[in-house]
């Protein structure tokens, strides 16, 4: 089946005759290079990743606004504020190496927060803000977190778990209730100057970030200082100079989630390197959206393909224009040639790319560039990015494939995750072979280097781009008094991508619908909106 797929793939692409050299692909190796130019990574064995992304000049004014209220915070606050959270952290006996829980929705503060916690050599971990208490415990405990910020709504909540030596609630900005907030005000108000900077090494942890990896139940992906600077620079700051327009004045939308890899990377690290002004939605809403992008006259807006599928369907229904747009990146999740095509109808005016990362490789991968000419790949993620390397391996034999043939994507280079938290299994069966990557995705490169995903090896659903772990929902489901048995698999859904379904086997005796399952699922499960299709169940 493997055999007849690739030279499918490589009689659509290009001839044999065609393809068996070119300069990014090593026949000797198996090896793919990027065709960009290396980028010059920082040596020094002593930088952070706080202290890297202030060292870039640039002339960036408004860091981060919220959409709503138009609240906003300066490049020059933001140092200050990072500072004196930091200053506070320290005060509170928060120490380097601490884990630090943020269970927030996407905020102003979101990105103050992360980066106090990175500055003082802590680590962080994310989730979110809709998880259920059950969920939140077992990644506290898994983490050993010693400190946690979260929203109002969910104190109560953390509390009750009783294993946090300190819980701060945050407001949506610095408009707040003293009286509601103290503990925040007492770190946001600490002293920026008393700081003292701890020695941190690039090799150090500096994030984890939970993921499905390529099956299983989901892991701790341990990300060090060294991963998110090569991140900052080969992803971010990379994308930005290959366009002529000044970074400062790129204004982006944010509505991704800021606990997930992609918005991490960008709304709280990489496009702060770069001036740029942040417009953070705290909760996406299409109307709001639109509404924003109108307002602030956003040129960038980063989204998942659901979020690309309701543009469209906007514009049928409002009429709306976009027209301070100049880029739509999407990522995360596959996207069909129909809903690029309508999107690209829509809005002729916007200039569309793709891009491939994964949490295990902080988000670094391939990206999409399309220059002046007519030849655009909007199907494909994109051209390496600088300093990464990938392989195509067989399936069947194990061995290195060129151009045109489709197999399991590896990929090599300095954002590579550490490895999976207390999981040694996990980790070598992942990383192999001198730090190769094994994506658990089925890929192949053209003649010209550029990437195409066509499915998944690996054991998880993508649901509106979030991972989600099959064994998870199973071990959630089983869990259910009436249920004996049951397996979980995935089913395709226009809307988004894919949604989970079900085999369920009732207990002897048991009247358990699916109405029933699906509630249950509903008050433990974070994804408050997702829904299942299920397919049997029976005695």
């Amino acid at each position: 089946m493997e055999g007849a797929m690739s030279n499918r793939v490589m009689s659509c692409c290009v001839s044999p005759n065609e393809i068996k050299n070119p300069a990014f692909f090593s026949p000797r190796t198996g090896i793919y290079s990027s065709k960009h130019a290396p980028r010059t990574l920082p040596q020094n064995p002593f930088l952070d990743l706080v202290s890297f992304l202030f060292s870039h000049e640039h002339q960036g004014e408004i860091a981060l606004v919220d959409s709503r209220t138009g609240f906003s915070i300066s490049y020059k606050m933001l140092r200050e504020l990072v500072d004196s959270v930091a200053s506070g952290l320290q005060t509170m006996g928060i120490c380097s190496k601490d884990v630090v829980l943020i269970l927030l929705p996407n905020s102003v503060l979101f990105p103050v927060i992360l980066l106090g916690v990175l500055s003082i050599g802590a680590v962080v971990t994310t989730m979110n803000s809709l998880s259920s208490i059950d969920e939140i415990r077992k990644q506290m405990r898994f983490g050993n977190s010693k400190l946690a910020f979260t929203s109002l709504e969910n104190i109560e909540k953390i509390e009750n778990l009783g294993v946090l030596h300190h819980i701060v609630a945050v407001p949506e900005d610095l408009n707040y209730d003293k009286a509601k907030f103290p503990l925040f005000d007492r770190l946001i108000s600490s002293n920026s100057k008393i700081m003292l900077k701890p020695i941190i090494h690039q090799s150090d942890t500096a994030a984890i970030l939970y993921s499905s990896g390529t099956s299983g139940l989901s892991k701790g992906v341990v990300i060090t200082h060294r991963n998110l600077i090569s991140m900052v620079e080969l992803f971010v700051r990379f994308e930005a100079s290959q366009y002529e327009n000044k970074s400062w004045n790129n204004v982006y939308l944010a509505a991704l989630p800021m606990f997930h890899v992609y918005g991490l990377s960008l709304f709280t690290m990489g496009l702060l390197s770069l001036g740029s002004t942040i417009v953070v939605m705290r909760r996406f809403d299409m109307q709001e959206a639109i509404r924003a992008i109108e307002k602030y006259k956003v040129t960038h807006f980063p989204v998942v393909p659901p979020i690309l599928g309701a543009l469209v369907r906007a514009k049928s229904a409002t009429g709306c224009k976009l027209e301070s747009l100049m880029q739509i990146s999407s990522g995360a999740a596959p996207l069909s040639r129909k809903v690029i095509q309508d999107f690209l109808r829509a809005f002729p005016h916007i200039d569309f790319i793709q891009g491939y990362g994964m949490t295990e490789s902080t988000a670094v991968g391939t990206r999409g560039f399309n220059s002046g000419g007519s030849d655009k790949k909007y199907k494909s993620v994109g051209l390496l990015a600088p300093n990464m390397q990938a392989k195509v391996i067989d399936l069947r034999s194990g061995s290195c494939l060129p151009p045109g043939y489709s197999g399991e994507l590896w990929l090599h280079g300095p954002a590579i995750m550490k490895g999976y938290l207390n999981d040694e299994d996990a980790t070598v069966s992942t990383i192999v072979e001198n730090g190769w990557l094994r994506t658990g995705d089925l890929a192949y490169f053209d003649q010209d280097g550029y990437l195409f995903v066509m499915d998944r090896l690996k054991d998880t659903i993508k649901y509106k781009g979030f991972q989600i772990a099959p064994a998870d929902l199973e071990a959630l489901l089983i869990a259910h008094p009436d249920i004996l048995d049951v397996t979980v698999t995935s089913a395709a859904d226009e809307e988004a991508g894919e949604i989970p379904v079900a085999f369920v086997v009732r207990k002897p005796g048991s009247s358990l619908s699916s109405g029933q399952v699906i509630e249950f699922v509903a008050k433990q499960f974070f994804f408050p909106n997702i829904y299942f299709r299920w397919l049997h169940i029976r005695k």
